[in-house]
């Protein structure tokens, strides 16, 4: 990794001192304001050098290029916008420069329907993060972004089982399968990310983030029924450009990131970014004398940006990230009193055992885990995107293949006991995808965008789970001495090779019709295909060698060889239609209805056992059909004010549910059908600049989802053992479903100049809250997370150009609080979280060029 390290900076140097040193050139201009007042004394700054002028009493200015071919000017004024204005070729038109007042809100600019417009004008409800907002608010994954946006949230023990929902749909709560599509689609630069996993890697030189609400099938390649993050990283430039940044913390927080950018001929510029993130454990472990749960991640990204003709523009991009961390371990959090039998209640099982836990409360972050803990990850791939002009519109292909490995050890009992010696399951993804869209206008009236879409991917999985030697105490079910046998379960375990292969095409379209000038109306279609065939072959092995049919007969009630193959395909049409229209300049209203559908799934982490046999019928899990209903209005009651509000409505027939079995065989839970579910709620967002030193932002989510119908559910924690294997949880509240959700900001800003720069000192402040939330597939009072709030703060001085420095601080209050709550394996009572982190703090150093 140094290796990569020192050619990737050795790289960065090259493509910077290329880029600058193309050297007279004399450009002129005129500054005014939004009124069209000339700016008188206004800074013009050649980006990249300390060349500069300022404006006369007219506003305006001259300055020396020094025969750049290409390069971009960096306007400040107090009181003012810094403005960037780049220049790709030699001009000798005089520019006209309008700065907008800080105290005035500008529209966001998005791209989710492949084009350029404001967000206040698309009739779907979107929430955009810039990389600047991510940046200052300490948000370098999508763990953080949701603390901004509260109809997103993101679960997840580790990377491999890590699940993303928006408006509480999405993905099964609970543990991974890889026999199912996420609901919620992540896009980076138009590449669809099939893996959840990839939700958990730091931010890499990230322009703009956009959460879309709502089925997502008519506009994008992958169809999803709750929704989308479009991720958008900057692009190549052929302006000279860098910024390097590096953050130090407590617990050894330290963070690095650097990004350069320039021209390497007339007609190609590159961009090489990088970004390194180390932190010590935040749990003790007690058994091993180290902390744990640590932060251990690289990642590289290298785009060229080719522009053959000023219709066509050609991007070549590849990244890699690895994850090294020596952490994902949860804390037993509680134990809950089954209703098996007294002698197999967990506290009677330890007693036997004499053992005791390290601590009863989970928030002295203490643990003695005998299993070490693992979570290797490496992601990468290349993608190639060509844009071309055709016509009114832009024909896009785009053609990416990428990788995931995940290699893990986890302990899977929570404890300093040899109950499970071994848990790990270590899994490779590939997948292949082609995307070609159109999009445009058609007529005066009429445009849109359509498009193909495939991808091919595998997954396969080589795991081992071991049993050591306190299995047979947590694994008795009867009171036969023969539990007791010396070595009947130590070194008893499985191996399982699993594999997956599915394949999904579709063709995809939507319209946009201008009945009148403020009257639009929007449908929009989609067929799909998709095709799965799933391996699955287990094989017992080890423990005491015996041909007592009593003694093997236990060994059963472990584990048992289990095999099944199956493959299924199914075809669907699915669309949407929208209304939108325009009240006013300032008030746009829409209503949406959505059909659409997540694929047909596939068991492939084992299945229950009925008489010692599969449960074959539970393989082939049924594709779930939505229906979705929505009404909003995006206002902006005042100026430097916008105000939008969202209704909506969902309703799932075979609703795709992670079910937590009792078998220790059963790896991750398997998969399962909610005869119905429905989700419904409202949502609020709201920014407003005050003045020019003030802004606030916030936005509250309102949810309620529910059980409609579902009779086949697993027992709740507590009734384990019970007479029954099934319970009707009809009516009850879904997994992961707050309530209430919420986000609250705010900054004060003043221009000032530090170390030479104009910029802004800042102080902020940014909180979360959320009510409590079920953690469990089935309603248990045990598995109850509470509701909390967080707050943090950041002050310090901003600049767009040279040094700037923010002191931060997250979680300011030390709050204690869950993340989620994770039955053990086997369900002998006890129970782990997942913990928030507690107080961190510190400074980050950042310059631009």
């Amino acid at each position: 990794m140094k290796t990569l390290y020192t050619k990737s900076i050795i790289t960065l140097a090259f493509l910077l001192t290329y880029s600058i040193s193309q050297a007279q050139n004399i450009v002129t201009g005129n500054v005014k304001n939004s009124q069209n007042q000339a700016l008188a004394g206004a800074n013009i700054l050649l980006k990249g050098t300390k060349h500069n002028t300022t404006t006369d009493a007219n506003g305006d200015f001259s300055i020396d290029v020094q025969e750049k071919l290409s390069f971009s000017l960096l306007i400040q004024y107090v009181g003012y916008k810094t403005q960037e204005i780049a220049i790709n070729e030699p001009t000798t038109d005089s520019l006209h420069i309008q700065l907008i007042e800080e105290n005035e809100l500008v529209e966001v600019v998005i791209s989710s329907r492949r084009r350029i417009e404001k967000a206040q004008n698309v009739p779907i409800p979107i929430s955009v993060v810039s990389g600047k907002q991510a940046e200052q608010a300490g948000a370098f994954n999508v763990n953080r972004i949701k603390e901004l946006i509260p109809s997103v949230q993101l679960y997840s023990s580790n990377p491999r089982n890590t699940g993303i929902n928006i408006r509480s749909l999405g993905s099964p709560f609970g543990l991974t399968n890889d026999g199912i599509d996420p609901g919620v689609g992540f896009y980076v630069d138009g590449v669809y990310y099939a893996r959840p996993a990839a939700t958990t890697l730091d931010f890499i030189d990230v322009s703009q983030i956009e959460v879309l609400r709502g089925p997502q099938g008519t506009l994008f390649g992958k169809n999803t029924t709750a929704g989308a993050f479009n991720i958008t990283t900057r692009k190549p430039s052929f302006t000279p450009g860098a910024d390097f940044e590096v953050s130090y913390g407590n617990y050894a927080f330290l963070q690095a990131k650097a990004s350069i950018t320039g021209a390497l001929s007339k007609k190609i510029a590159g961009r090489i970014s990088f970004s390194g993130t180390q932190r010590d454990g935040l749990i003790d472990n007690v058994a091993t004398g180290r902390a744990t749960n640590t932060l251990n991640n690289q990642g590289i990204r290298g785009q060229l940006l080719y522009v053959p003709s000023e219709n066509t523009h050609i991007t070549l991009a590849a990244d890699i990230t690895t994850q090294r961390p020596d952490g994902y371990a949860q804390v037993i959090a509680g134990v809950a009193p089954t209703q098996r039998a007294p002698y197999r209640q967990f506290d009677a099982i330890i007693a036997d055992l004499n053992y005791q836990l390290p601590s009863l409360n989970a928030f002295d972050r203490k643990i003695d885990h005998d299993t070490p803990w693992r979570s290797g990850q490496d992601l990468g791939g290349a993608s190639l995107n060509i844009d071309t002009k055709i016509g009114s519109g832009t024909l896009t292909s785009t053609t990416a293949w990428r990788f995931w490995n995940w290699d893990p050890s986890n302990d899977r009992d929570f404890t300093g006991l040899q109950v499970l010696a071994k848990s790990q399951n270590p899994s490779r993804q590939t997948q292949f995808t082609q995307e070609l869209r159109y999009a445009g206008q058609i007529s005066p009236k009429l445009s849109g965008v359509g498009g193909i879409f495939f991808i091919d991917q595998t997954s396969t999985t080589n795991g081992t789970e071991e049993s050591g030697s306190a299995q047979w105490r947590f694994s008795q079910s009867t009171t036969s001495t023969n539990w007791q046998t010396p070595g009947l379960f130590e070194g008893y375990g499985i191996r399982t090779n699993a594999s997956i292969h599915a394949i999904s095409a579709a063709v995809f379209g939507q319209l946009d019709w201008e009945i009148t000038e403020r009257l639009h109306l929007l449908p929009g279609i989609r067929y799909n295909y998709d095709k799965k065939d799933a391996d699955y072959d287990r094989k017992t092995y080890g423990g005491l060698e015996t041909n007592d049919p009593d003694l093997i007969a236990l060994k059963r009630l472990v584990y048992t060889d289990q095999n099944f193959a199956k493959d299924t395909d199914a075809t669907d049409f699915s669309g949407n239609i929208t209304l939108s229209y325009k009240a006013a300049d300032k008030i746009n209203a829409y209503a949406t209805y959505a059909k659409s559908y997540k694929p047909v799934g596939v068991n492939v982490a084992g299945l229950p056992t009925v008489n010692g046999q599969p449960a074959l019928d539970l393989a082939v899990i049924k594709p779930e059909k939505v229906n979705h209903y929505e009404a909003g209005v995006k206002t902006s009651p005042f100026n430097n004010a916008i105000l939008n509000v969202t209704f909506f409505n969902t309703d799932i027939t075979d609703y795709q549910t992670n079910v937590q079995a009792a078998e220790l065989g059963v790896n991750r839970g398997y998969l399962a059908n909610a005869d119905k579910v429905r989700v419904r709620g409202a949502e609020l967002d709201a920014s407003f600049v005050i003045n020019e030193h003030f802004t606030i932002n916030g936005a509250s989510t309102y949810t309620d989802g529910k059980y409609i119908k579902f009779t086949n559910a697993p027992l709740p924690l507590e009734e384990t053992g019970s007479a029954v294997s099934f319970k009707d949880v009809s009516g009850s509240q879904l997994p992961g479903v707050s309530k209430w959700a919420g986000s609250l900001g705010g900054e004060y800003t003043k221009s000032a100049k530090f170390f030479g720069n104009l910029g802004k000192f800042f102080i902020g402040i940014d909180s979360y809250a959320r009510s409590e939330f079920s953690s469990s597939p089935s309603a248990s009072k045990y598995l109850v997370v509470d509701g909390y709030a967080l707050f943090n703060g950041r002050f310090g001085f901003r600049a767009s150009e040279g040094l700037s420095i923010n002191f931060w601080a997250r979680n300011i209050l030390d709050k204690d609080y869950y993340e989620q709550l994770l039955p053990a394996g086997g369900n002998a009572g006890h129970y782990a979280g997942v913990l928030g982190d507690q107080r961190t703090y510190g400074i980050t150093l950042k310059y631009t060029l």
